[in-house]
């Protein structure tokens, strides 16, 4: 059994947290990305999302889902590349 990484965010707007396993991350471009999934990550129907790193007016990192295709695509091959294993199918 493979232990990964759980990280928790912080919604602002709905005032919720949330827990979410970390599968991979990656640099692109200079740019920070992570993969993460908020089910077990050995659930055959385990739903995923790219997240891009970025900074605030006041310099504190936060995360946001990448939401350009390109990028997004771009980014998916680097995680399929390092994830052997793992398929992504877009939904």
């Amino acid at each position: 059994m493979i232990v990964m990484e759980k990280i928790k965010f912080f919604d602002a707007d709905s005032n919720e947290e949330s827990e979410f396993y970390v599968l991979e991350e990656t640099t692109l471009g200079g740019e920070n990305y992570i993969l993460v999934t908020d089910k077990d990550p050995e659930d055959e129907e385990a739903v995923a999302f790219v997240l891009h790193r970025t900074k605030d007016v006041n310099e504190e990192f936060y995360y946001e889902p990448v939401e350009d295709g390109n990028t997004l695509d771009a980014v998916l091959a680097v995680f399929e590349e390092l994830l052997d294993d793992v398929g992504f199918e877009e939904v």
